[in-house]
């Protein structure tokens, strides 16, 4: 269901907005419509990718490798003699 709303703006820009509007074969409330549009989806997209990175982020990633080295394997002397 669509609702009208009250917008106020400069003479000048709306003067652009509907060249521009006739432009693209639409009228001032279409092109502002399917920018609103564009502008929420792309937060809800951004909002999505977020979370998904989060989650990966606290799971990790397994980089290979095995079990790592104490501290004192690591700096066992008797191992270099």
């Amino acid at each position: 269901m669509k609702q009208n709303i009250t917008l106020a703006i400069d003479r000048k820009l709306l003067k652009q907005a509907r060249a521009l509007a006739a432009q693209r074969g639409t009228s001032v409330s279409g092109l502002l419509a399917a920018e609103l549009e564009k502008l929420v989806n792309n937060e809800s997209e951004y909002e999505q990718a977020r979370t998904r990175a989060l989650a990966r982020m606290e799971s990790g990633f397994h980089l290979g490798g095995g079990k790592v080295p104490s501290r004192e394997e690591l700096h066992d002397r008797e191992g270099l003699r």
